[in-house]
């Protein structure tokens, strides 16, 4: 066994243990709170969830709406989720006649109305596309949510809501995003399904 890779095995899982400790303090856990609470307030007056990410992001994008949609710990309705990252036909349509920035946008402009919750997924906070999407969630009165990194402001100013994973490395900052997605959508399933374990 080398032990390069036992060292680099190491360091990864250090690293995402120490990430997670930072996350699951009263800030972070707040905004869960919070997120949750605008997820179920829209679900009950009939609105849905729009999600939207790059690579990996998108994938948790799919991830969510699966949650929600399917179920995550307790039996119950399905949830108003859509993905906004599964359609190929949209997203080349969009992508080659206005651009990449435009691909999510011109979903929630389409999609999108006024109390439904928008959650955009950036682990740099930077993506052009979904700070478009952002900006249109926003002009159209949906209810704007941020996962992103440690350092990145460019979402902040566009969310009523936002999460900041306490890392730096993409990898580690998915890995909150996901756990704190699960957290999510467990608090949204007590709240619409009753309390329990």
């Amino acid at each position: 066994m080398d032990e390069a890779d036992l060292n680099y095995a190491r360091r990864h899982l250090a690293e995402s243990q120490e990430a997670l400790s930072a996350a699951n303090g009263d800030p972070f856990v707040r905004a869960m709170i919070a997120i949750a609470d605008a997820i179920t307030k829209s679900l009950k007056a009939g609105g849905k969830v729009l999600i939207c990410g790059n690579g990996g992001s998108a994938a948790d994008a799919q991830h969510i709406a699966a949650e929600l949609i399917g179920r995550f710990e307790k039996e119950r309705v399905a949830l108003g989720a859509i993905a906004l990252t599964t359609d190929t036909s949209i997203l080349t349509a969009v992508g080659n006649d206005y651009g990449f920035d435009h691909v999510y946008e011109r979903q929630v402009i389409g999609l999108g109305n006024k109390g439904d919750v928008l959650i955009g997924i950036s682990t740099s906070g930077r993506s052009r596309n979904i700070l478009k999407a952002l900006e249109a969630g926003r002009a159209r009165g949906l209810v704007n949510i941020g996962f992103t990194g440690k350092d990145s402001r460019d979402m902040t100013s566009m969310c009523d809501a936002i999460l900041h994973a306490p890392s730096e490395r993409t990898a580690v900052i998915q890995q909150i995003h996901i756990t704190a997605a699960h957290v999510i959508c467990g608090l949204v399933e007590r709240r619409l399904a009753g309390a329990g374990k």
